[in-house]
């Protein structure tokens, strides 16, 4: 850090367990990778390529080598492995996860009906070369799962080899573990945290409250995904408690009982309003 604030919580060290950053890369150019590496590389501990962009990125194979130059894995995005599925090409995936030095893969079935078990299998499988992280939840809107469902899909592939299991949001974030407005479904959450440990889950929140929210939740080393380039740098100070939604959260009981900050501002403003 540029100097020493006191009150700041301790972040964990990369490479990473807990307390990830993951980085939604949609298609940024060589040049803008670059440009996005000189400022936030130490805050990014994996980049996933959005869905399917890889497939017509320019200058695939050396962006990858850029981020995997500054200790960042790089993977595809879900859609893309279930479009090799689909098309009955799973083992051209693997062989294109080979080419292009990829040890991290995702394992999704947001667009397809998947059974579950031929899903934990797949996972299985690339366990055996890298690390898996796989994405519980559909991106259709109409596919509501109660807390439960959740909970049982993410313990089976946790079991079957997954390193990390990603709560889908897509990268709109309003849909999934949120309504269509955007808002978090705390039931959900709740229940989910109450059953898995939250290290082995990467909370898709693309939206600034949504990060807030698990932040506040669950603390500066929450693991949070489909993170955009240029917003890496405000999340991690969302995470030290330097930006106003998070403030108050490590500050002592008397510094903010005297600055009225957090319930002691709340409580001041009542006192006003009444």
């Amino acid at each position: 850090m540029n100097y020493s604030l006191s009150h700041v919580p301790e972040r964990t060290a990369q490479p990473r367990n807990n307390g990830v950053t993951m980085v939604m890369d949609k298609g940024l150019s060589l040049a803008e990778a670059e440009n996005f590496l000189s400022k936030a590389a130490k805050f990014v501990d994996i980049i996933k390529l959005g869905w399917a962009t890889s497939y017509i990125t320019e200058n695939l194979k050396e962006k990858i080598q850029l981020y995997h130059a500054h200790n960042i894995p790089v993977y595809f995005g879900g859609t893309l492995f279930e479009a090799f599925v689909v098309r009955n090409q799973f083992e051209d995936y693997l062989r294109v996860l080979d080419e292009y030095g990829l040890e991290y893969a995702e394992v999704s079935d947001g667009s397809i009906t998947l059974p579950h078990e031929e899903k934990c299998n797949y996972i299985a499988k690339l366990a055996t070369r890298g690390k898996v992280l796989s994405e519980v939840g559909s991106k259709d809107a109409e596919k509501i799962f109660a807390p439960y469902k959740w909970i049982d899909l993410m313990r089976s592939e946790l079991q079957a080899g997954s390193w990390k299991v990603i709560g889908e949001a897509r990268e709109s974030g309003n849909i999934g573990l949120y309504r269509s407005t955007g808002e978090v479904r705390q039931g959900l959450v709740d229940e989910i945290i109450n059953a898995i440990s939250a290290e082995n889950i990467i909370w898709e929140a693309p939206q600034r409250p949504q990060q807030v929210y698990f932040v506040k939740l669950i603390g500066p080393n929450v693991n949070l995904g489909n993170i955009a380039p240029e917003e890496v740098i405000a999340l991690e100070t969302t995470r030290l408690g330097l930006r106003s939604d998070t403030f108050a959260s490590y500050l002592p009981e008397d510094i903010k009982q005297k600055y009225k900050l957090g319930k002691y501002f709340q409580d001041e403003r009542l006192k006003q309003d009444n």
